[in-house]
């Protein structure tokens, strides 16, 4: 995801704005930005009294854990030959976290650990 535009371009389309020095679509134009923003960022300071930008809303949290991370990466030390969905079944036995097997692939590709790709 882009990076939200600098305060200081919001100040100077807010300045520009009610400076009455164009419309929202001509503002737009001139400072390369969506007419949508513009329009977006009017509301937001007419609502908030300022152009900072909103706090990032987070996301979803990560069901397989540093701690579970851990169990995997020694379940497969000890047994190299294991497949995605074995440990898919086994961190559901034993940690009582669920996850698919795309979950557990993308888990592995950033621990940099690879599992047999085929029974």
């Amino acid at each position: 995801m882009p990076a939200a535009y600098s305060v200081d371009l919001r100040q100077r389309i807010l300045d520009a704005y009610e400076a009455k020095e164009g419309s929202q679509r001509q503002l737009a134009k001139r400072f390369k930005v969506s007419l949508s923003f513009v329009r977006d960022l009017m509301r937001h300071y007419r609502e908030q009294k300022t152009v900072q930008p909103k706090p990032h809303g987070g996301g979803a949290v990560a069901k397989i854990g540093v701690k579970e991370q851990a169990l995997i990466a020694d379940w497969l030390k000890q047994q190299p030959d294991l497949v995605l969905w074995e440990l898919c079944e086994r961190l559901e036995q034993e940690c009582a976290v669920q996850v698919g097997i795309s979950t557990m692939w993308r888990v592995l590709e950033q621990m940099n650990l690879s599992v047999k790709k085929n029974i």
